[in-house]
């Protein structure tokens, strides 16, 4: 048995941001000249204060888009609904994030109330008569110019969406508060890390998560801190191992490595736990024996 040093905890940089409190964000918001955010009324403490759906548009443009309904909810539809009257546009397109029910659910029926198509990563979301989307795809509608980037990991079918004017839409690649879960056996960690790099490398000028506030202050510190979050659970996952005389499971090491965190969401944790052993197996660092791990070089 050994022990391995760890490094500093990361900071986060929201802490010193004047962000809303949690359950404070606003139903509805103009976040900027072309977006508006509607929050569907699905608060948890997996989708926060519930998930945020844009409506994309222009004042007078006459077209617009909406990304991630979210759930199945009248009420709901019916703020969209008002948002697209109140700057006279027609929705003539639905973008879908990822396949996940709190983003995804309602898109069909949208799609049916809206007379509008929907657009996502996989034929299974856009469903019969919608819109499979690539990398660099870009869909242009009145003054929108979006820019489609492919952000696997948080799922596999994950999407983000740059703004031309210079925002990212983030699904849940990245929220507006905390971190988003890897979740093992769709959640893959090596292909999210690839997708934070890839967000950082384009330099959005704000970021609009799909829960939790917008984050425009300083949007390339919040995803260093993803990358340096990532490494620090990484390491904790390491050490965890490195301490036990025996091999250990992935609920052992949550046991561990989330000690201090609300029992409540130690089964996402150990979703993101089963993430990063995998990626630790890959890379040969970890070496796994039915559901026990235990560091490649221990005896």
């Amino acid at each position: 048995m050994s022990t391995t040093p760890l490094p500093a905890a990361p900071r986060d940089p929201r802490g010193a941001w004047d962000l809303p409190a949690f359950g404070a964000m606003p139903v509805v918001a103009r976040l900027d000249d072309l977006v508006t955010r509607v929050l569907a009324p699905n608060p948890s403490p997996m989708t926060l204060d519930g998930t945020n759906t844009y409506v994309l548009s222009s004042r007078g443009s006459g077209d617009a888009v909406v990304v991630d309904p979210g759930p199945r909810d009248t009420a709901h539809l019916e703020r969209v609904r008002g948002v697209l009257d109140e700057i006279d546009a027609r929705c003539e397109l639905i973008l879908v994030t990822h396949h996940h029910v709190d983003h995804a659910e309602a898109a069909a029926t949208w799609a049916q109330a809206l007379g509008c198509r929907v657009a996502a990563a996989t034929a299974g979301v856009a469903g019969p008569g919608g819109l499979v989307l690539e990398d660099g795809d870009r869909l242009t509608t009145g003054e929108l110019d979006i820019e489609v980037v492919p952000t696997p990991g948080h799922a596999g079918d994950h999407l983000a969406f740059r703004l031309g004017h210079g925002p990212l839409l983030t699904g849940d690649h990245v929220l507006g508060r905390g971190t988003s879960v890897v979740a093992h056996p769709d959640g893959d960690l090596t292909a999210y890390l690839d997708s934070l790099r890839r967000v950082l490398d384009l330099g959005p000028d704000a970021l609009y998560p799909g829960h939790g506030p917008e984050l425009a202050e300083d949007p390339t510190s919040v995803i260093t801190y993803y990358l340096d979050h990532r490494a620090y659970r990484e390491a904790q996952v390491v050490a965890a191992l490195a301490s036990a005389a025996e091999p250990r499971t992935p609920r052992q090491v949550v046991e561990v490595v989330y000690a201090d965190v609300d029992r409540g969401l130690w089964g996402a944790a150990e979703l993101s736990t089963r993430a990063a052993l995998a990626k630790l197996a890959h890379e040969h660092r970890v070496d796994e024996d039915g559901d026990t791990y235990r560091l490649a070089d221990q005896p």
